[in-house]
């Protein structure tokens, strides 16, 4: 077995946001059988200094500032005829870093997390090249374009459908593509014909999330309804701006104080604004989110675009939290029937209500979902996939330094 080669479109470090947790543990898990190189993009500066904390799973990792125009990354999409997701992502020092790689290490095996960094694959690579695409990207893009109108529309419609091409065209080459569930993994194979596409599905610490670790508490008087997420995207801004705006308030009339309190980094001016609302808290980043999972009664995720495994959603289940989603977050995660579920807005304000309404009934849902995932979703049971994928031999195992 040669050493591999790890293309990330954002460092796996600190693993503190879904892709990046999904890309730490892959990383991690690929570096105990093997000898392993990074190149990764870094778009938050505190990112710059995340070779330090993966010295102990990287050979040499490298680690770029992606510091593109967006307005000139769409320029070049336009006149090229490519997604602006590529174009996003095209830098020359990255290039040249994994041509650097290519040229001095023994390279067997490249792993390509996210679709945009298939670009820097050698033309005629003669490795095997594990595609990891996560989620569907393109299917998420026809979604966005449902909800938008005018010119945006185009725009969205034209990155799916070209995302979609590009994406075959990875895929054909692959040895084999990657994603997070099995029903993102049945529409790629549907919509491009493919044979040889994967469920590799997340896991979650279930040592870390446990309501039995040392930790703050968040001071959060019941009852606490929360939602945890990257707050300056899309799918999650829109998710708690329908919750604040329409569900929390039919719960507040048989709960009126209850509070609703949205957990997260980088929050827009639109989800600031939710905090004038009666009843909704607004943290930006904090140091430990586990202290809010703890306090709260119970955990929403009423997302309406949701693709692959919902990490927020098995982060509350590990901390025995009871939890409603929409049917969407739910879509990806085998819960036995140990969350619940609506779509509606009234649905889900019910199913909230009845948790709320049964605190004895709530701590059993918790206590049920945590043992789910214990079961389920460790990670080491969630990444063996990879081992026949990558031609690991059973006990191979690699000293990196």
């Amino acid at each position: 077995m040669g050493d591999i080669l790890f293309l990330g479109h954002r460092v796996p470090y600190p693993p503190n946001r879904g892709d990046k947790i999904r890309g730490y543990h892959v990383l991690r898990y690929l570096s105990e059988r093997a000898r392993v190189h990074l190149v990764a993009f870094a778009d938050d500066p505190r990112d710059l200094g995340g070779a330090d904390g993966l010295a102990a799973i990287t050979a040499d990792p490298t680690i770029v500032w992606r510091s593109g125009s967006r307005v000139r990354s769409a320029a070049e999409a336009i006149v090229r005829g490519e997604p602006m997701s590529l174009t996003a992502f095209r830098n020359d020092a990255v290039r040249r870093a994994v041509e650097k790689v290519l040229a001095e290490h023994p390279i067997d095996t490249i792993y390509v997390f996210s679709s945009q960094m298939a670009q820097y694959l050698p033309n005629n690579p003669r490795k095997r090249v594990i595609m990891d695409f996560v989620d569907m990207d393109a299917a998420k893009f026809e979604a966005y374009a449902e909800g938008s109108r005018g010119p945006m529309r185009w725009v969205l419609q034209r990155e799916a459908r070209l995302l979609l091409r590009h994406d075959r065209g990875i895929a054909e080459t692959a040895h084999a593509s990657l994603f997070v569930s099995a029903a993102e993994a049945a529409m790629f194979a549907d919509r491009t014909g493919l044979t040889d596409v994967h469920a590799v599905e997340n896991g979650i610490d279930t040592v870390m999330f446990d309501p039995a670790a040392s930790f703050t508490p968040a001071d959060l008087p019941a009852p606490a309804i929360v939602f945890t997420g990257q707050m300056d995207y899309r799918p999650n801004i829109e998710a708690v701006c329908w919750f604040a705006e329409t569900i929390l308030p039919l719960i507040r009339r048989r709960h009126p104080d209850a509070r609703f309190a949205i957990v997260g980094r980088a929050p827009t001016d639109a989800v600031r604004a939710l905090a004038t609302r009666a009843g909704v808290i607004v943290t930006g980043e904090v140091p430990d989110v586990r202290g809010w999972l703890a306090a709260a009664s119970v955990v929403v995720a009423p997302l309406k675009l949701a693709r692959g495994v919902q990490n927020k959603v098995l982060e509350a289940m590990a901390m025995a939290r009871p939890v409603v989603t929409s049917h969407a977050a739910a879509e990806g995660i085998d819960h036995a029937g140990t969350i619940r579920t609506g779509e509606t807005a009234a649905q889900i304000a019910a199913a909230v209500i009845a948790v709320l309404d049964d605190p004895i009934a709530a701590a059993r849902m918790g206590r049920d979902a945590r043992a789910q995932v214990q079961q389920r979703y460790s990670w080491a049971a969630r990444l063996a996939p990879l081992d026949a994928l990558c031609g690991f031999a059973p006990t191979a195992r690699a000293v990196v330094g």
